[in-house]
């Protein structure tokens, strides 16, 4: 800093306060600074602004998996949060929805400098009485629950399903098949929970379910099942790609939708309106969860207190894949 200070013919205070972003520099002077900087190869040193300041600009991230959908919409809304905050993200992925795994993320997380963790893992682990995270590090939990230990965000599961539900019986179908997604979900368990308290509240009969893990092959092998039952005319699926093996099934069974059949999904994916026919579906907000879990957590991080259950709310998108029943 010495050096940009006699090359610029400023002061080191000056230098100081152009390296880190300070607005009250002139621009002249911060231009001659930012010229001195680049022809001595001179970059701020962030390690040593953070054990000055006691932050490190960092949030980490633990998660289960990158292969759905809702977690790499999620993530790439926690990652522009924290760039618009000035933040960088570091990712961990757990192999395995244990203690173990996450409580390992979290102290390798903590070895490496970050100011707080958000952790996106759709399972019951984070609720158990008996899960424990190390201390010393804010915490927000995304996609499950927490006992009130840490602040939730989530989008409203049980608003989405009931949308869903709610639309088909609309129509006028008797009652609404169900394909939902793995038991260990949260997020699957309270679609289910509201598609069958939807349909009490109707007076509409509750069928089995039929328990999928979010993949097209299993919406697929469900939907075969389904579509040979004359006496199914509503199908809401627990996720938009669960659905489009439904849609399979369907067509291959000769089972015409929505004439004979009427599809919802969930999730609102990117290729949904390409579907055939196009799917009706419940729309997330990814990237709202996802900035807002940043700033729950840059709440906590200031010293505040975050609020422990933000719900983000959905919308249900009518395309071609719902009518009335013949």
């Amino acid at each position: 800093m010495a050096d940009v200070a006699r090359e610029a013919g400023v002061s080191g205070q000056t230098v100081s306060r152009v390296a880190n972003g300070h607005t009250n520099v002139d621009a002249e002077t911060r231009a001659r600074v930012t010229a001195a900087m680049q022809s001595l190869g001179y970059r701020p040193n962030s390690a040593a602004r953070a054990l000055r300041s006691g932050r490190f600009r960092s949030i980490g991230v633990i998660m289960f998996t990158l292969s759905t959908v809702g977690n790499m919409r999620t993530l790439e809304g926690i990652a522009t949060a924290a760039s618009t905050a000035g933040y960088s993200i570091t990712l961990l992925s757990v192999a395995q929805k244990t203690q173990d795994e996450v409580s390992n993320a979290f102290n390798r997380l903590s070895e490496q400098a970050v100011d707080g963790v958000i952790i996106v893992i759709e399972a019951h682990l984070i609720n158990e009485s008996t899960f424990e995270l190390p201390s010393g590090l804010p915490v927000v939990v995304v996609d499950s629950t927490a006992r009130d230990r840490f602040p939730v965000v989530d989008t409203d599961q049980g608003e989405g399903a009931r949308l869903a539900t709610g639309h088909l019986l609309d129509l006028g179908h008797p009652t609404v098949h169900h394909i939902s997604g793995p038991p260990e979900s949260y997020s699957a368990e309270r679609r289910r929970d509201s598609w069958a308290a939807t349909l009490r509240e109707r007076g509409a009969d509750v069928p089995p379910v039929l328990v999928g893990d979010w993949t097209t092959e299993s919406g697929y092998e469900l939907g075969l099942e389904l579509a040979r039952d004359a006496s199914v005319t509503a199908i809401f699926a627990g996720n938009d790609q669960m659905a489009l093996g439904l849609l399979r099934a369907l067509h291959e069974v000769g089972r015409a939708v929505p004439d004979d059949v009427s599809v919802v999904g969930f999730d609102d994916m990117e290729e949904s309106s390409s579907f055939w026919p196009p799917l009706t579906t419940v729309r997330q907000f990814f990237g709202t969860v996802g900035r807002r879990s940043v700033e729950a957590l840059l709440e906590q991080v200031e010293g505040g207190d975050a609020d422990h259950d933000l719900l983000v709310g959905t919308e249900l998108v009518v395309r071609s894949s719902t009518a009335p029943p013949r």
